[in-house]
């Protein structure tokens, strides 16, 4: 199970205000754990059996299945929610697959899609398009000119390879009907930053080899602790509540940092969630990530030393699952001191000295990992997508919608020519 711990070294927050907040906030916790009315229409993530039992697994195994045993390569074609949350396990996991996964349609860049076309060659190729309904440009472009390559190397055949994942009586559903591609689910009753536990972020996943059983066993435990422990003993709620109390004192941004770079993919789908969800109404902590020790040699200076306006939040895994020995050699390099030490070993040094540096200056939070697989990435998506519900609500914004998104469309369709 993760778990949270919190440490202000500058004594900016106490324990006894913390705790004051969570009292005072408390009926918040107990409303999302319930599940608000208000919020029907964005909350099918919440009870992770809903989009997730037995039924929908195996039928998402048998497809995956299908281009596991034909196919080369897999193409997600997805913007923003339709592809993080997949592509965050897919490149922290080795998986036990041959399927290699590409990712398009999201971004507009004709260097990108050139890239992705010449590795398909000679492979056997198989398409996802993933649109909630079907209305965003960069997946329409990269949905076309790949459907297009399907046709011109496939003939009238290729329709089986393209798998379309989007809402019951969208267009895409209707193309998927017209042209017979494979239609999935992708449900009304969730926003694309929290579709990691549906078709949308499983079914990807499973064709890259990925167990997904294991995800979805993570999160099932993750919401049956979330959704019955009460007041300041729930992670989620004591982390939403540290957020605002320190937004409060006029922190203005959270920094997600660890010492694992296979967080790279997890940490744009953990910026995105809160960016998405709480960046309205003037309000909200302008969420970015780092990967240490690297960016210890730069955005460490800041840290250390730059305008007081951010805190952290650390994920710490503590059973690393490889194991590298340094050994000496012949080359006096001046780092014998390290021989015969586990790499591990000198990671966790480096984290544990880091978080004590940092925490002494500004607030930091710690979410213990046990190990990085399948289960604890079930654990972490919904850890957060529960946090950022509460975080929402009590920051005083509704955490599903995002009117902001669409309003510089308006003006690239006047450009492009589109008149409706």
């Amino acid at each position: 199970m993760v778990h949270l711990e919190f440490y202000d070294g500058s004594g900016q927050t106490a324990n006894d205000e913390l705790s004051e907040y969570m009292r005072q906030k408390e009926e918040i916790l107990i409303r999302a754990q319930a599940g608000e009315e208000q919020y029907r229409d964005s909350l099918g993530w919440l009870a992770v059996d809903e989009w997730a039992g037995e039924e929908r697994i195996a039928e998402i195994e048998t497809f995956a299945k299908r281009v596991r045993e034909d196919g080369d390569i897999l193409v997600i074609i997805g913007i923003g929610g339709s592809n993080q949350a997949a592509r965050a396990v897919i490149e922290a996991l080795p998986g036990h697959g041959k399927v290699k996964v590409l990712y398009a349609g999201n971004n507009i860049s004709s260097a990108y899609i050139n890239h992705i076309l010449e590795q398909l060659d000679g492979k056997s190729v198989y398409i996802n398009i993933i649109a909630k309904n079907f209305e965003t440009m960069e997946p329409g472009i990269g949905f076309r000119i790949l459907r297009q390559y399907l046709k011109k190397r496939y003939g009238v055949g290729y329709s089986s390879r393209v798998f379309a994942t989007g809402t019951r009586g969208s267009e895409l559903q209707e193309l998927c009907v017209t042209h017979g591609y494979t239609f999935l689910d992708f449900p009304e009753d969730i926003g694309g930053r929290y579709s990691a536990l549906c078709n949308v972020g499983l079914f990807p996943a499973a064709v890259a080899g990925i167990d997904i059983r294991a995800m979805v066993s993570g999160a099932r435990d993750m919401e049956k602790n979330l959704r019955t422990t009460a007041g300041e003993k729930n992670d989620a709620f004591r982390y939403a509540a540290i957020r605002n109390v320190l937004y409060q004192k006029g922190f203005r941004m959270e920094m997600l940092a660890s010492f694992e770079p296979r967080y790279q993919y997890f940490n744009g789908w953990w910026t995105q969630l809160f960016a998405e969800s709480e960046g309205k109404d003037g309000k909200g902590l302008y969420p970015v990530a780092v990967k240490y020790s690297e960016d210890l040699h730069s955005i460490g200076q800041f840290v250390q030393e730059g305008s007081p306006v951010l805190f952290e939040t650390f994920l710490d895994i503590e059973k690393p699952d490889a194991e590298v020995i340094l050994e000496a050699d012949d080359v006096d390099d001046g780092f014998d001191y390290l021989n015969g030490t586990d790499l591990r070993a000198v990671n966790s040094a480096a984290f544990s000295a880091t978080f004590q540096a940092h925490s002494e200056r500004l607030p930091c939070v710690r979410l213990r990992i046990e190990e990085l697989n399948e289960y604890s990435f079930g654990q972490l998506f919904y850890f957060f997508e529960f946090a950022c519900y509460l975080s929402g609500s009590m920051l005083g914004v509704n955490p599903f919608n995002q009117p902001g998104v669409e309003n510089y469309k308006g003006y690239m369709f006047k450009a492009l020519g589109k008149h409706k």
